[in-house]
């Protein structure tokens, strides 16, 4: 007696169709998980074996042979309990079903026959969707997000029962449907608007600039001025994201099972703030199955880095080719994967360890050699990478006392969406979505300098000690 059923397992923020064949025969009953099941796959045959007795069903006293093809991939986690359930019942012919070869099926069992919602759905179902695979079955809790899927029928389930009673009589059941357009329409309010900050106009400037260009920036000044209020703030003047952008960000967080309530769709930019101590595969992800880090979860959206210099000079490292190329490869030795990094950088830090050089207020007591060594965890080409440094000072007293309010967030997104659709229209036709993005081919095109604009570059650059000029072929 033989059955085969598909599912499906991850590789980084993509999925690949599993085959679950399962094998009855005479023999002392025992029942063997093959085809490099990790741990979790191994451990549910037990989740299976309960399940499948307390919901109505018997679990066949022979020999079963489980296999997981292909062989050569390594599969993990509990999402395999529902296929090879519902391969052992089909297997026993305990349900007679035509439809079982169209469909996926993904989901861990309880011991009671219940079903529990699993990661990286929405990954699995774009797949499925994209090899022409007509019907996902998945838990209740993960139907919505799988729904956002178009031309793919998505049935959820609570119960292994309520799955075979669909498979049996699949006219009596209807799949469900999201409008994910309509979700991303929804207006959002920011928690952090931009008329909460007082003074610093040429520190509001820069963030709209990094905002409408997609640049990275970096605030420098005295503890106090409000260097960290600022940047929180830059997510509130992002443009909203279309659906396509949205897509990508929650497929990136179902895989890192970090989607908040199964919810269908992501719906504002992401902000990540990891914490100085965190590790180089912290940020850029990995582990023996890589997962995404802090740069993948923070795509499209913003990476935070306060206290930038307190972080590790090895963790800054792991940065450079991510702000370069976008993407994060992640190598290992039986498998290689890519991860998206398309991110915009925000980081605050003060000009010294005591924190108050340049300060008009408090004396700085660093010596130029200790604010050398503080500095020098700052490589040069990760400096590079961040278009936009700027002194952030401390407030006047009669700007903390003023009544009125700064410009709402509002009004700045507005000039900003403006700015990415020039730029939009602007690349049409190429990969590049943002003034960031542009190499100096580009610059080339689209910004040309006259003779007086040109040498006035040529200064900038021999008094800064860039060599930015020559690559660009000034």
């Amino acid at each position: 007696m033989l059955s085969r059923v598909w599912s499906a397992t991850l590789l980084g923020i993509e999925a690949l169709r599993v085959g679950v064949e399962v094998d009855m025969a005479n023999g002392l009953p025992a029942t063997v998980v093959v085809g490099l099941p990790d741990t979790a796959v191994q451990e549910s045959r037990e989740r299976v074996r309960a399940a499948i007795k307390n919901s109505g069903f018997f679990f066949p006293m022979k020999r079963i042979v489980v296999n997981l093809a292909p062989a050569d991939l390594r599969k993990e986690g509990p999402s395999f309990d529902l296929p090879i359930a519902v391969g052992m019942l089909a297997a026993s012919h305990q349900f007679e079903s035509k439809i079982v070869d169209d469909c996926w099926f993904l989901g861990e069992l309880s011991l009671d026959g219940d079903l529990r919602p699993v990661a990286g759905v929405l990954a699995i179902a774009a797949t499925a969707q994209r090899l022409g695979v007509k019907n996902l079955v998945v838990p209740a809790d993960n139907a919505r997000e799988a729904a956002v899927v178009k031309g793919l029928n998505v049935f959820g389930f609570r119960q292994l029962k309520d799955v075979v009673r669909f498979l049996k009589y699949p006219e009596d059941f209807k799949a469900g449907a999201i409008d994910g357009e309509a979700e991303l329409a929804r207006e959002v309010v920011a928690l952090h608007d931009l008329r909460d900050v007082k003074g610093q106009a040429h520190a509001r400037r820069a963030l709209e600039i990094a905002a409408a260009g997609g640049h990275n920036l970096v605030f420098v000044g005295p503890p106090g001025s409000g260097k960290t209020m600022l940047a929180r703030r830059l997510a509130s003047i992002l443009p909203k994201l279309s659906f396509e952008e949205a897509l990508e960000i929650t497929q990136i967080h179902s895989v890192a099972g970090l989607l908040r309530d199964r919810g269908s769709l992501v719906t504002q930019r992401p902000f990540r703030s990891p914490h100085h101590s965190a590790s180089g595969p912290a940020l850029v992800g990995g582990g023996s199955f890589p997962r995404p880090g802090e740069i993948s979860l923070a795509h499209r959206g913003i990476l935070f880095l306060d206290e930038l210099t307190e972080f590790k000079r090895d963790v800054l490292e792991f940065l450079r080719q991510p702000l370069e190329d976008g993407v994060v490869n992640i190598a290992r030795t039986r498998q290689s994967v890519v991860f998206p990094a398309k991110f915009t950088l925000v980081a605050s830090t003060n000009p010294c360890p005591c924190g108050y050089f340049g300060d008009s207020v408090q004396d700085c007591t660093c010596s130029m050699q200790v604010r050398e060594r503080y500095w020098a965890k700052l490589s040069g080409p990760l400096m590079d990478r961040i278009d936009l440094q700027v002194r952030v000072n401390r407030l006047k007293p009669e700007e903390i006392t003023e009544n009125s309010l700064g410009e709402a967030s509002e009004s700045v997104r507005d000039r900003v969406q403006v700015a990415r659709e020039m730029a939009q229209t602007r690349f049409a036709g190429s990969s590049l979505r943002c003034n960031a993005d542009m190499q100096s081919q580009e610059l080339r095109q689209w910004c040309p300098l006259d003779g007086r604009r040109r040498g006035c570059w040529r200064g900038r650059f021999r008094s800064w000690g860039c060599r930015c000029g020559r690559a660009i072929g000034f």
